[in-house]
């Protein structure tokens, strides 16, 4: 099925894979609705309201599932009645191994689009580089010392530019229906490799530290993290414990041509833009 884009709808548009995705398709001349709860576009996953105004004049549709699975189904149904024609979700490698309190809208957007009646396809990518710099293991690094209950297991962490290109591609363009694109970057490295990548690039010390997961508990709840969090880390790390994720994929190269990447280049750029200082 080929369903021709005209406006598309990018939910998460503040987001990390989001927000490039925009400035992709835009500077690809494409038309975008780019939606968050403060952006260009409103919308709420808590705010149903807002739903319908957002996907006016839309008929493709890049869909950042909530964490709260229960709102998605509806959400998919109401896009299809209004002539959404083609859905790209943005899931993650594993989330079929992931134990409840993480994934779970992943797993209801994975679902939805597949019975809406609509194209689809799905991106399941690895831990973004910009997890970095950006949030989640931002704060650490900068403080100097990072501590995981990871282990040994290696991580092929992939560039949120190169899933939102690869998100572009396959919203514009055709051949992708019914796939599913598994995304990772060109090499597997241990978080403890990945910090030494970073640490040089920033040339400061950065240090990793192999803790227990109720240690790590711990420590986010000290540091005033809602429980919510702190299940879904603790989730989402017992599954790369068990290695689901930690094989190279071809995601990149099958939709772009091109290799993904390198957590090398994206560590220089962004040192170079101050990230750590």
């Amino acid at each position: 099925m080929t369903t021709e884009a005209k406006d598309i709808l990018v939910l998460g548009g503040t987001g990390k894979t989001g927000r490039r995705l925009v400035r992709v398709l835009r500077a690809a001349g494409k038309t975008v609705r780019a939606a968050s709860r403060s952006g260009e576009v409103r919308f709420d996953w808590n705010e149903p309201e807002t739903w319908r105004p957002a996907l006016a004049g839309a008929s493709a549709v890049y869909l950042v599932a909530p964490d709260d699975p229960a709102p998605v189904a509806d959400f998919v149904a109401l896009a299809v009645a209004s002539g959404v024609g083609r859905f790209v979700a943005l899931s993650g490698r594993g989330i079929e191994q992931v134990g409840p309190g993480f994934g779970e809208g992943m797993a209801a957007a994975e679902q939805a689009v597949r019975a809406s009646g609509a194209a689809w396809t799905i991106l399941r990518p690895n831990n973004f580089h910009q997890n970095f710099d950006e949030d989640l293991w931002h704060r650490p690094l900068r403080d100097g010392r990072l501590a995981l209950p990871i282990g040994e297991v290696p991580e092929p962490f992939v560039d949120a530019g190169d899933v939102a290109e690869v998100a572009a591609a396959v919203l514009t363009g055709d051949g992708h229906d019914g796939q599913v694109y598994e995304l990772s970057g060109p090499r597997a490295l241990t978080f403890a490799q990945a910090v030494e990548v970073i640490a040089r690039a920033a040339g400061r010390p950065m240090r990793y530290e192999e803790i227990s997961a109720e240690a790590y508990a711990a420590e986010l709840r000290a540091a005033g993290t809602p429980e919510s969090f702190v299940v879904a880390l603790g989730a989402l790390f017992a599954m790369h414990r068990e290695g689901h994720s930690a094989e190279l994929a071809d995601g990149v190269r099958r939709v772009l041509g091109r290799e993904p990447r390198d957590l090398a280049d994206y560590a220089a750029r962004a040192a170079a833009a101050g990230a750590w200082d």
